[in-house]
């Protein structure tokens, strides 16, 4: 059904402004030139309210539409003023009125607030939240956009108080929607909005024209901007977990506020500000010089999930803004749409640098690697199985590292009858059996840490897609299998209302379930097998005994921590320790033959083995110690 286009708020409110109208020409017993001025204006609101609500199809408006008409009697013509100066004479158009102006296009249904100019709904045409309902990003006054400016008789108005004078029209296939703020018919202060076909970025400048004489240019002229950020997705937690104030500055550097707590910062060199939501965002963007002495505020307005469950976080930006020959000129852009690299991208401003993708390499790995590869597989797949073949090619990508791994390992398995040997040798000199160790182990080309250093690869590409998954706007509300969402958890079962567990929540997620099960035989298998040739070295660490609590630990980690996760994330490493499992035992049993490798670490220990610089370094340094040992030992003596 057609959306009305004026609720019974704007309804009631014209039928008391109209019925005023009749109570002051009954008193004032106006003159039929008078009664027929008034009835001219009645008609031209009502032609131009008419326009506004066609679907679809930019108003245009002219001028005359908006003629200077006297609304206010001589008593009200006096009080406004005296309260606003110059710009009293906004308050004598018909405009002057709190209703809204409407104005769709393909991706955006808009409504503009007479008083203040600004944004007083932004509806995103083509997406919905968790529950159906269409994603509002400005709604209900959850948003607030005011400039506070002095005037030369001594006054300090705000715009939000004031009522703009809106007209709609065409620039070729763009909607041009103006919001005058008017001291005459030729000067104003103006919002102007363009709006493109199939764009979720408007170009927006604030203007200025004829005011030289009416703003006081000594005084400061401020920019203030505040939003709370309105919840969209089913875990309201989650979702404010990546929900940031995120700002590009100085040499296209990226920095962000608390990312749970509150923060404030002032930032100079300001190019634009994204008030992010984790899949949707709102940013605005300085065109021509960058903004200074920004004052930037984040509250977060989740501390009980039960109970905030409308909004998730406060922000705020205030910044001058400067005039120009008396007058105020800035060009600006305003987005209001998705979170999505390639959406933000297109716009050629840094924008996608909002995203999360992680810092440094982690971030390189994403926009170099996954996010193209990703873009590609589910370009042609469902994006479950999209996600399958990716955890598959990076698997058999890395399976290199765990064959030097699992090789690693069978070389100490190898040698530990003779290491344990060694130390029941010198079960009285530590250090000496510390040294013949390393020795036996250089000439052997086996080291605990050769297995180590591979495995410390896997970290960048482990890091990266725990960033990935929970930011990559195309799983939203993608289903696969049993989880209606691969951007949110997967819930098999709801606990009762009211009830929940600290830290693993009120529903139980299956992908987590399934991915830890699959990480407890993993490291089973893995770590059982390092726990077999790891040594217990006196004065260090019990590391077959802290081995075994992680074969439990990091399964129950998964299980808690990955259940109010993106399910593709889950499902992601489930499929990776599956078949992890698997390429572990195909080394074991296809690849890797002990009696091969026995036969090289023979061959090898009879060849001359150089140490290199740090191998070197400690074999001298234990040879002194060895020194110092007996030596004291003498002297006891």
């Amino acid at each position: 059904m057609e959306e009305k286009k004026f609720d019974i708020n704007s309804i009631i409110g014209f039928a008391l402004i109209f019925g005023i109208l009749l109570y002051i020409m009954y008193q004032n017993s106006p003159t039929p030139e008078e009664i027929e001025a008034q009835k001219l204006a009645e008609q031209a609101q009502v032609e131009a309210e008419q326009k506004a609500n066609k679907q679809n199809e930019a108003v245009v408006t002219t001028a005359q539409d908006y003629a200077n008409t006297a609304v206010l009697d001589s008593v009200g013509r006096v009080a406004a003023q005296n309260k606003l100066g110059a710009f009293a004479y906004a308050l004598s158009l018909p405009s002057a009125t709190d209703s809204q102006t409407t104005v769709e296009t393909d991706v955006f249904e808009l409504k503009f607030n007479t008083y203040g100019g600004h944004l007083a709904q932004v509806k995103l045409r083509q997406f919905v939240d968790y529950d159906s309902v269409p994603i509002y990003l400005v709604k209900d006054k959850n948003s607030a956009f005011n400039i506070t400016f002095g005037t030369s008789d001594n006054r300090t108005l705000n715009t939000q108080d004031l009522p703009f004078q809106p007209s709609v029209s065409k620039n070729g296939e763009n909607t041009v929607v103006s919001m005058k703020l008017k001291v005459s018919e030729s000067a104003y202060l103006e919002y102007r909005y363009e709006l493109k076909p199939n764009d979720y970025l408007i170009d927006f400048s604030i203007k200025s024209q004829g005011l030289s004489n009416v703003f006081n240019t000594s005084q400061p002229i401020t920019l203030d901007w505040k939003q709370k950020n309105i919840r969209h997705a089913k875990s309201i937690s989650y979702e404010n977990r990546y929900t940031r104030l995120t700002y590009m500055h100085g040499d296209e550097k990226v920095d962000k506020l608390s990312q749970m707590g509150d923060d404030d910062e002032l930032v100079n060199d300001v190019k634009w500000l994204s008030y992010r939501q984790h899949f949707f965002s709102t940013i605005l963007v300085s065109d021509d010089s960058p903004f200074n002495n920004v004052a930037l505020t984040s509250q977060n307005l989740v501390e009980d999930e039960e109970i905030d469950t409308l909004f998730t976080k406060l922000y705020t930006s205030k910044m001058p803004l400067a005039y120009s020959g008396g007058e105020l000129t800035k060009n600006l852009d305003l987005y209001y749409g998705p979170t999505d690299n390639d959406t933000l991208k297109q716009y050629e401003k840094g924008l996608e640098e909002s995203i999360p993708f992680g810092w440094g390499i982690f971030g390189w790995i994403n926009k170099a690697i996954f996010i193209p590869l990703f873009g590609f597989l589910s370009g042609f797949l469902p994006y479950g199985i999209a996600i399958i073949v990716m955890t598959v090619l990076v698997k058999i990508v890395l399976s290199f590292v765990q064959y030097k791994q699992f090789l690693s390992q069978a070389k100490m398995k190898i040698l530990k009858p003779e290491l344990d040997a060694i130390r029941l040798k010198h079960k009285d000199n530590k250090l000496k059996a510390q040294q013949e160790t390393m020795a036996v182990q250089s000439k052997a080309g086996a080291s605990p840490l050769s297995g180590c250093l591979p495995g410390l690869l896997q970290i960048p590409v482990f890091y990266a897609l725990f960033m990935f998954f929970p930011t990559a706007f195309e799983l939203r509300q993608k289903s696969f299998l049993w989880a209606d969402d691969l951007s949110s958890f997967d819930s098999i079962y709801e606990f009762p209302a009211g009830f929940s567990i600290p830290f693993y929540g009120d529903h139980v997620s299956l992908f987590p379930i399934l991915a830890a099960v699959a990480i407890f035989f993993y490291m089973k298998m893995t770590t059982g097998q390092q726990m077999a040739t790891q040594p217990t070295q006196e004065g260090m660490p019990d590391m077959g005994k802290m081995m075994k609590y992680m074969i439990y630990f990091s399964p129950l980690l998964m299980l808690v921590f990955f259940n109010n996760y993106a399910s593709g994330l889950s499902l992601y490493y489930f499929i990776s320790n599956l078949i992890s499992i698997g390429i572990m035992l195909v080394i074991k049993n296809y690849i890797i033959d002990e009696e091969k490798v026995l036969a090289k670490i023979e061959v090898s220990k009879t060849k001359p083995k150089k140490q290199n610089k740090f191998q070197k370094k400690m074999a001298d340094m234990m040879a002194q110690a060895e020194e110092q040992k007996k030596t004291q030992q003498r002297n006891k003596k």
